[in-house]
């Protein structure tokens, strides 16, 4: 049987994600899978890659063949660099961390002038209040 490491398509039309599987190479692009490696989302900036490299060193020391986008995302990993004794390439990109917004909140308020005077969050309006307000502004209607 001929393995492969292919791409299983996932997500709606114009926003695709995949993930990385070990499969037949004569099952259809998103059939059944022998395993899931990774995860590949090319949207976000940077794109998100995730792989579990130990697995990924079995099924290339097993004799898995890598499709030419897997053999590519694996190149920026640095497993195929691994498996070949080449080496490593430059660091991926992250995405930065997001700053907290309770913290932005107060930075900014100690900006304006002083302490925070309160929480940053607008109290919700009862649903008692706005039925009597939808009552009264329907009696003038009547009358």
């Amino acid at each position: 049987m001929a393995v492969k490491i292919k791409l299983k398509r996932l997500g709606k039309i114009r926003s695709p994600h995949y993930r990385i599987v070990v499969a037949d190479s004569r099952t259809r692009r998103d059939g059944r899978a022998i395993e899931e490696l990774g995860l590949y989302h090319p949207v976000q900036n940077p794109s998100r890659i995730e792989v579990d490299s130990d697995r990924v060193q079995y099924w290339l020391g097993v004799g898995a063949q890598p499709t030419e986008p897997v053999l590519a995302i694996l190149k920026v990993t640095g497993d195929w660099q691994k498996f070949k004794g080449l080496p490593a390439p430059a660091p991926m990109l992250v995405p930065e961390a997001k700053p907290d917004k309770r913290a932005v909140f107060e930075a900014a308020a100690k900006e304006t002038g002083g302490e925070p005077r309160g929480e940053a969050i607008t109290p919700k309006a009862k649903k008692a209040e706005k039925k009597a307000d939808a009552e009264a502004a329907a009696e003038p209607a009547e009358g």
